[in-house]
């Protein structure tokens, strides 16, 4: 992943961004909605992540989304346009389907944005915004986050250092299986050792303690207090459309919702609430073209 603009926005700014797109993303219902959601994660996520992540992600993630709407169709079957009788006796309905894909979209959505979040919300970052507040808190986050990564390496780490004593069977399924659980026996006493060695470094640095202070590499600058403006008012206005039912739909008994000019605004704001990301990439991307085109 190539170095993108809102990686260096301060924590503050970062944080308020997924807190937003990801509280409007869990509630939103509306199909227009929740397209923009979706495609505004896919486009995040690639230039976030790179394309070859987010085609690994898919390849898990279709097939879920997928499977979420079959199970809504099997168990749901409210509404009015009734399509055909499953063998059971039960209903097929439009409405159920329609229900179904929209809660796929929006499990989608919401995974892609969380793996937005582990790319932009670092470890340093969640310790910047709560390390004073709640800074019990702020380290089990920090620790919670990067174990999966880290588990992954050592997973890797001991697997390949016993194959290469000749200790991990390559032939037969119980031989396998002997090996997998000596090494997760050594993963976990590993996980266990390294929690308690970082807690006792931490407590040995005094973090925590009244009056402790941090060394930060943030700053709080003229264009993180205009991004901070900017998600503000987006999301400010992103909200009150919802609260006034500008962005209103159901699915049963009927599919039904509102869609005026009023609503057209609403998305719109929304749209570019979700792609600040890449409005910004593409501000800087212009800012260093010309810089270099004057040199």
């Amino acid at each position: 992943m190539k170095h993108h603009a809102f990686l260096a926005c301060h924590p503050a700014v970062n944080l308020l961004y997924f807190v937003l797109v990801l509280t409007f993303s869990m509630f939103f219902l509306h199909p227009l909605c929740l397209a923009v959601s979706l495609c505004a994660a896919l486009w995040c996520a690639a230039q976030l992540n790179g394309g070859a992540a987010v085609r690994c992600t898919a390849l898990w993630l279709a097939p879920t989304a997928i499977l979420a709407a079959l199970v809504n169709l099997a168990f749901n079957h409210e509404g009015a346009t009734i399509l055909a009788y499953l063998p059971s006796g039960n209903p097929l309905t439009l409405e159920s389907i329609a229900y179904g894909f929209a809660a796929a979209a929006m499990l989608a959505a919401v995974v892609l944005w969380f793996s937005c979040w582990n790319t932009v919300m670092t470890s340093d970052k969640l310790m910047h915004l709560f390390g004073r507040v709640v800074p019990a808190l702020s380290l089990l986050l920090s620790m919670t986050l990067r174990f999966v990564p880290r588990f992954q390496a050592k997973l890797r780490e001991v697997t390949a250092a016993r194959r290469g004593m000749g200790l991990y069977a390559e032939k037969g399924r119980l031989q396998k299986l002997r090996s997998a659980v000596t090494v997760f026996s050594v993963m976990v006493t590993w996980s266990l050792e390294n929690a308690v060695e970082t807690a006792d470094s931490m407590k040995s640095r005094g973090y925590g303690l009244p009056g402790r202070t941090a060394f930060s590499l943030y700053r709080f600058s003229r264009r993180d207090r205009l991004l901070l403006l900017w998600l503000a008012l987006c999301g400010a206005y992103v909200a009150a459309g919802w609260a006034l039912g500008g962005v209103k739909w159901r699915y049963y008994p009927t599919a039904r919702g509102v869609l005026t000019p009023y609503s057209a605004s609403v998305l719109l704001a929304y749209f570019l609430l979700c792609l600040t990301p890449v409005l910004l990439q593409r501000k800087e991307a212009r800012t260093w073209s010309s810089i270099a085109s004057k040199a």
